[in-house]
């Protein structure tokens, strides 16, 4: 399919939605923050590295490094064609992964779009409608880059799931590696700091060293000024991202989110471009409230905290090396920058966002200088 195909189809897609609707976290660390915990746990690195890189602990022949590849700290569908290709016994290919998740017949889905199967548990106060003993939902997500984020971002996952990088590594190890040992609190520790060790740049790195951001690029071409112009607090990407990683919402997001939120719902679910199986929840409003009735294939944050104001509300990524981290979003839909900007201009027009092709050249020129 041609990108002027896919194109028009996502834009037919978000607009068909749009037609049917009737259209918080803390800060980076400080300075010594980040940096003194590297430097606490700087002998443990080169057993992290060799955890991180090497150990499967009895499991499926995965690695950390299977998934959360050196170069950009995950992995995307031409990597993983290629791979199989080459290999279609390599680790990456188990059939927990698989499009049915138990045979390992048929890998299309993680061939296509690079996702893994997630399995989170139901609040509480939600049931599926059609499936009431359920007590957990598998969804398709994409892998978050372990570059940056552990040393710069303490919300870790997609829908901020993971308290700590400990139990990240725990959790990926028993589940996705299908562990057979349980890692010891120390294994766990070192490949805890290996990934403090983990950077896009230099940048970056030195950002996690001192405590000192560094300076968003004006732009050298008068189309990348011009996309910087967007990302300033007034500007219509910058009251979203803002931040030192321009993943925290300004004061003034037109999406209402309270200021130096880290959770915000771009309406990737709402239009679900990859037709991801749909679920139906019935949610118990708190105390006595009417049970209401919500349908999204991934409701995000809502399955951590049971909050309606959470549903379909996702992490912020960080925007720094945001060209080497395709697919974006946290199902993989956008294959590229284009994309998500298509999808922007679409999704959220009715809120005030206004895209011309002009500005969104503008503002992917200005977004690959990050």
């Amino acid at each position: 399919m041609s990108r002027s195909s896919t194109k028009r189809i996502r834009q037919a897609a978000v607009a068909a939605v749009l037609l049917a609707a009737g259209c918080g976290a803390p800060s980076p660390a400080g300075a010594g923050g980040v940096g003194e915990v590297a430097e606490a746990h700087q002998s443990l690195d080169a057993t992290g590295e060799s955890l991180f890189r090497q150990e499967t602990f009895g499991g499926n022949g995965r690695t950390c490094e299977t998934c959360h590849g050196m170069a950009t700290g995950t992995v995307n569908p031409a990597e993983l064609q290629a791979l199989y290709q080459r290999n279609p016994n390599a680790p990456m290919f188990r059939a927990i992964d698989s499009d049915d998740g138990t045979t390992g017949s048929s890998y299309r889905r993680l061939l296509e779009h690079a996702t893994v199967l997630v399995s989170i548990p139901l609040p509480s106060n939600t049931r599926l409608l059609l499936d009431p003993g359920a007590t957990q939902l598998t969804l398709r997500r994409g892998i978050p880059s372990t570059l940056d984020t552990p040393a710069l971002d303490p919300v870790l996952m997609q829908d901020g799931r993971a308290p700590s990088l400990t139990v990240q590594a725990h959790d990926a190890i028993m589940g996705h590696a299908q562990a057979t040992r349980v890692p010891t609190a120390q294994e766990l520790a070192s490949i805890a700091s290996f990934e403090q060790t983990l950077f896009s740049s230099q940048a970056m790195k030195d950002y996690a060293r001192t405590g000192v951001a560094p300076a968003l690029p004006e732009g050298n071409t008068e189309s990348e000024k011009r996309g910087r112009a967007f990302f300033r607090p007034e500007g219509a990407c910058g009251q979203c991202h803002a931040g030192p990683l321009l993943n925290e919402t300004g004061p003034r997001n037109i999406l209402g989110q309270p200021r130096g939120s880290r959770f915000s719902n771009a309406f990737v679910s709402e239009i679900n471009f990859l037709a991801n199986p749909v679920y139906i929840l019935v949610v118990q409003r708190p105390p006595l409230g009417l049970p209401e009735v919500r349908l999204s294939p991934d409701p995000g944050r809502f399955l951590i905290t049971g909050r309606l104001e959470d549903f379909n509300h996702f992490k912020m990524s960080s925007l720094w090396n945001i060209k080497n981290t395709a697919p974006y979003f946290h199902d993989n839909s956008a294959e590229t920058l284009e994309d998500v900007l298509t999808h922007y201009t679409f999704a959220l027009a009715p809120s005030g966002i206004l895209l011309s092709p002009r500005d969104s050249q503008d503002i992917i020129a200005w977004l690959k200088l990050l």
